[in-house]
């Protein structure tokens, strides 16, 4: 026998294997949570065992997770989720009228009066409600169907179930969908999961990030030659860029979509977080629908919101939404049974979602706690995004643009050829045993070109998170013009931990720089 027998039967190795494996499924990649984190906990690891390192904690600076970098939750939203989940706590005296009275409404709606039950599959009604009447206040006025409402397990869960109903085709045929680069890895993964084509339009570096309809024809007329574009991503204010939107932009892009016949994702879970002067946002519903009937009663769009973000910052309770316009009735047939097939989103989730659509009032006990809550932190993310912004552009061989919105920013940083040369050979002889140099292991499951731009700026950040213990992520995990070097940071760590960050970075670029002239 060849095999090796157990018990007498031949063994025939493992039914799942990498050469047998769903073959899309190795294409995906998601820098966020990508080699460089998993070296951070490694080394977190190391650090609680006693190792001795340059730097006494790792800060995660890689991901957009509020809590984790410290920011307390929104008081009147966890009381409500308190009384959801424990309804014993009714009769305590200890919380406001007003939370008790959101906490009844919401748990009146949950099968058996409980926030443990299934709800139904798009979500519990009278939050589907609330979520569409938050939509027409935001919008000033125009109507919200609380039936083209979709709740979602985060905004993330939304965008993937569409992109599922709008990916076909084979070959030259197969769905093209257009994404912004840089772009957020969520869209390159999911699209390298359903087989579809990456349409890959770029931001004006120049020009704060700024969206050019000239680039976004010119990314449409190249993909025809191999696929059928009919999407359209934005995300809008932008991630990891930051920029936000003007009106006058999105009403370009609208006229764009709606001439070239693509299908327009607004993905708009920052939409609270604009901090530029002179910077506002405009919804792509309200802008589409103040364009007249001609777009409003034709032009197809689904838009997005995340409890995960804005001041909530509530990324575990994973709540979200998506409002659908325009779509067939058939293919909204469709895509309810398909989010059946899911059974419900986090009932918790939904919890959460209804208070951010619906907080409390200016007659209501709560409302003062927490307008002075929101305000502060909303404040305090304006305050960092200018010292982060500031603070870069003083480095020699960093530049930084205005942080207009998000929660991040992605500078340019320039390296030394020198430095460039290194991380290829890095990439060439690494060791697969060491995340120091591991950067051939990246680049071995990254599906685009390996070409200059890709590897760069992940040895650089290697050397970073080993030498100050700070996670970035390299701004090739997000797509950039070739021949161009970015990291991209969040701006969440409190004020006076974000200075240490911001130094630390600095002194190593410095440091870096030096090494290499």
């Amino acid at each position: 026998m060849s095999q090796e027998a157990v018990n007498g039967v031949p063994s025939r190795g493992k039914v799942l294997t990498m050469d047998n494996m769903n073959p899309n499924l190795k294409r995906i990649e998601y820098a966020v949570r990508g080699v460089l984190v998993q070296r951070a906990m490694q080394i977190e690891k190391e650090l609680n065992e006693g190792v001795k390192k340059p730097f006494k904690e790792v800060i995660k600076a890689n991901i957009g997770d509020a809590h984790a970098m410290g920011q307390k939750p929104i008081t009147f939203f966890r009381q409500v989720l308190a009384l959801c989940m424990y309804p014993e706590l009714l009769d305590d005296n200890m919380f406001p009228e007003d939370a008790k009275k959101r906490a009844r409404r919401i748990l009146k709606a949950c099968g058996g009066q409980s926030i443990g039950a299934y709800s139904a599959s798009q979500g519990i009604e009278c939050i589907r409600q609330d979520v569409a009447h938050y939509i027409e206040r935001r919008d000033g006025g125009i109507p919200s169907n609380p039936d083209n409402i979709y709740l979602s397990t985060g905004a993330s869960d939304a965008i993937v179930t569409m992109l599922k109903l709008l990916v076909c085709g084979e070959g030259r045929d197969r769905t093209g969908v257009m994404i912004s680069i840089p772009q957020y890895p969520l869209y390159s993964a999911t699209l390298a999961e359903l087989g579809a084509v990456q349409i890959s339009y770029y931001l004006d570096e120049e020009n704060c990030w700024s969206l050019d309809v000239k680039e976004l024809r010119r990314a449409l007329n190249a993909a025809r030659q191999h696929c059928n574009p009919r999407v359209l991503c934005i995300i809008n204010p932008g991630n990891p860029t930051g920029q936000v939107q003007s009106r006058q932009c999105i009403e370009d892009v609208i006229r764009f979509a709606k001439e070239e016949h693509l299908f327009l994702m607004a993905d708009e879970v920052y939409q609270d977080n604009v901090y530029a002067e002179g910077c506002k946002f405009h919804s792509f519903k309200k802008v589409l629908f103040e364009m007249g009937p001609e777009y409003s009663s034709t032009m197809e769009m689904a838009s997005f919101h995340s409890t995960s973000k804005c001041y909530m910052g509530e990324c575990g309770f994973r709540g979200g939404y998506m409002e659908v316009i325009n779509l067939d009735p058939e293919v909204k047939f469709q895509l309810t049974k398909l989010v059946s097939v899911r059974l419900c989103p986090p009932v918790p989730g939904q919890a959460l979602l209804d208070l951010v659509v619906n907080p409390p009032q200016p007659s209501e006990p709560s409302y003062a706690t927490f307008m002075k809550e929101r305000t502060a932190v909303l404040a305090a993310l304006a305050e960092k995004a200018r010292l982060t912004e500031e603070t870069f552009n003083t480095v020699p061989g960093i530049t930084c643009n205005p942080v207009q919105g998000a929660m991040y920013t992605f500078p340019r940083i320039t390296l030394p050829q020198k430095a460039i040369d290194k991380a290829k050979v890095c990439s060439t002889h690494a060791n697969h045993h060491n995340l120091l140099t591991c950067l051939d292991h990246f680049m071995s499951k990254c599906i685009c070109p390996q070409e200059e731009g890709q590897v760069p700026d992940m040895y650089y950040c290697i050397r970073l998170l080993e030498e100050e213990g700070i996670c970035l992520v390299p701004g090739s995990g997000f797509g950039q013009r070739k021949g161009t070097f970015h990291f991209r940071m969040t701006i969440l760590p409190p004020t006076e931990k974000l200075k240490v960050v911001l130094q630390k970075i600095r002194d190593f670029h410095l440091r870096f720089t030096q090494e290499f002239s």
